[in-house]
């Protein structure tokens, strides 16, 4: 699985994800400062899930109808990286599966997965 982590959820994650051997693409490291909108179509167009904190991915994807390949969306109290790495480890064991081509809202106590819609 490809991940595309946000500039908003920080270098630390990425690395985490990198010693764990997943294909990463950090907004922080190499693009810093780019627009949500590139941000969404590279990692729709490189087929990686977006990590995230930003909710404006939410109104660009199901109000805007923006392309998308999966979207984590953290929305957690705690917002160290300790706990960031720690929420995504429970999300990985207990819904790996789910993450590719759906909208995933993680908090440190729910999990709200969308479905994503087929186009007819």
């Amino acid at each position: 699985m490809k991940f595309l982590v946000d500039e908003c959820v920080g270098p630390k994650v990425a690395l985490w994800l990198r010693q764990n051997n997943y294909d990463v693409f950090s907004i922080f490291d190499d693009m810093r400062g780019a627009t949500d909108n590139v941000v969404l179509k590279k990692a729709s167009q490189e087929n990686r899930i977006l990590i995230t904190s930003d909710k404006d991915f939410g109104d660009m994807i199901f109000n805007q109808k923006e392309q998308y390949h999966g979207v984590v969306l953290l929305r957690l109290l705690d917002q160290t990286t300790p706990n960031k790495i720690k929420v995504l480890e429970w999300l990985f064991e207990h819904h790996y599966k789910d993450l590719t081509r759906n909208f995933v809202v993680v908090t440190e106590k729910t999990v709200r997965i969308i479905q994503r819609r087929l186009e007819r």
